[in-house]
């Protein structure tokens, strides 16, 4: 199993500027192919990192933020051949599948075998062309109130992604028992602007989710300046957990 990361950017000014990329990440596996996030420059990010669209069974959108979906439907359009094939499951927040300002449209709802709309505290076995994955759907605390994280069983591994949230009490916990525990660290420290995880956040769910690895990505410009090397490398100090800031084209085997 391989997870690899199509951009670590996150932020306002950096999804125009483009600092770092904002494609999300790509989980690449003998029983299923999962593009997460897949935002501004998703699909350009995966052809230059040789991530065949056309490869994927399913993709996960975890809210309804346009750095976080932009990219989804025509992500989906490789993942069925074209738009050809009726194939591949599409994962994501109800804010993004369903009502007037969904980002993932109808058409392309109808062109996937499964179409799922996120649901806090459920757990969904999908069945792919290759084998079969369960997802555990986590809530967040977050500006789009529909955004989930999830723990995802694949081919005897574990992997957790916390997406965008405000600390939370329930993350520790229900993140417990992760291979690889995916966190979205936007800035060193906390600032006037809300809703996103920081370095000491991240330090305090290690603490008691007590992942193998931990990963960090879709970093701000605060967290670019302060060094995400160094932010990894405190966080790992102080919680005792291997933890690794991610770059854009980062290849990591599970």
């Amino acid at each position: 199993m391989e997870i690899v990361f199509l951009g670590t950017g996150g932020g306002r000014i950096n999804l125009i500027k483009q600092i770092r990329g904002t494609g999300g990440f790509r989980i690449d596996s003998s029983s299923a192919n999962i593009h997460v996030d897949p935002g501004p420059g998703a699909l350009l990010s995966s052809l230059g990192y040789k991530e065949d669209p056309l490869g994927l069974d399913a993709i996960i959108v975890t809210h309804n933020h346009v750095d976080h979906f932009s990219d989804a439907m025509v992500m989906i359009e490789g993942m069925t051949n074209y738009g050809l094939k009726k194939r591949g499951i599409v994962i994501g927040s109800r804010t993004a599948m369903e009502g007037p300002d969904r980002s993932i449209h109808g058409y392309h709802q109808s062109k996937v075998d499964d179409a799922y709309s996120a649901v806090p505290g459920e757990k969904r076995t999908f069945k792919t062309e290759k084998g079969t994955f369960e997802i555990e759907i986590i809530g967040m605390k977050h500006e789009e109130e529909t955004a989930f994280g999830f723990k995802l069983f694949l081919d005897g591994k574990v992997i957790g992604h916390i997406t965008d949230t405000e600390p939370a009490e329930h993350l520790g916990k229900a993140f417990s028992g992760c291979d690889v525990l995916i966190i979205n660290c936007m800035k060193p420290e906390a600032d006037k602007y809300h809703g996103h995880l920081t370095t000491g956040d991240v330090i305090a769910v290690l603490k008691e989710a007590r992942p193998a690895m931990c990963i960090i990505t879709h970093m701000g410009l605060k967290m670019m300046k302060a060094g995400p090397a160094k932010e990894a490398e405190k966080i790992e100090k102080e919680s005792g957990v291997k933890v690794l800031a991610a770059k854009d084209g980062l290849r990591f085997k599970v």
